[in-house]
């Protein structure tokens, strides 16, 4: 299955590594294939010292924790989602969450599930016909914790 990860999912897995959204990423048998824009890299270095002051992590750690997280996803560089798309997608967000445009254009363009805990985005996506979202929940009942 094929998802596409909002940087929110990811600090929050960073914040709480025994939450279900990590136990979700760090699943050794887990049959997701997460994926990514660059953006997200940059979300999440534009937050790292907020991110250090809420987890007490150290850089050295902060790095260490990231990693292990983004190991775990693809990143696609933008230039690979056809123009079309993108479009598409950025009339879509546009007044919803600009922010967000690149990850509803790879979600589309790979046809994918988008992952995020970002409630306005989701209900303002909705509210224009686009639901291709999938849930912490969703994801934690399909993978095999045995």
């Amino acid at each position: 299955m094929r998802i596409v990860v909002d940087t929110n999912v990811v600090f929050s897995a960073m914040l709480n590594s025994n939450s279900k959204i990590a136990k979700i990423f760090l699943h050794p048998k887990s049959k997701f294939n997460f994926y990514a824009t660059e953006r997200l890299l940059d979300e999440i270095e534009e937050h790292s010292e907020k991110l250090m002051k809420l987890s007490g992590y150290s850089e050295a750690e902060f790095k260490r924790i990231l990693a292990i997280f983004t190991r775990k996803i693809r990143f696609i560089n933008l230039r690979l989602i056809p123009k079309n798309v993108f479009e598409k997608t950025l009339v879509l967000t546009e007044d919803v969450d600009i922010d967000d445009t690149e990850f509803v254009a790879l979600t589309e363009h790979i046809k994918g599930k988008f992952w995020s805990g970002d409630k306005a985005l989701q209900k303002g996506l909705k509210n224009k016909g686009w639901n291709r979202f999938i849930t912490t929940d969703q994801l934690f009942g399909i993978i095999d914790l045995k």
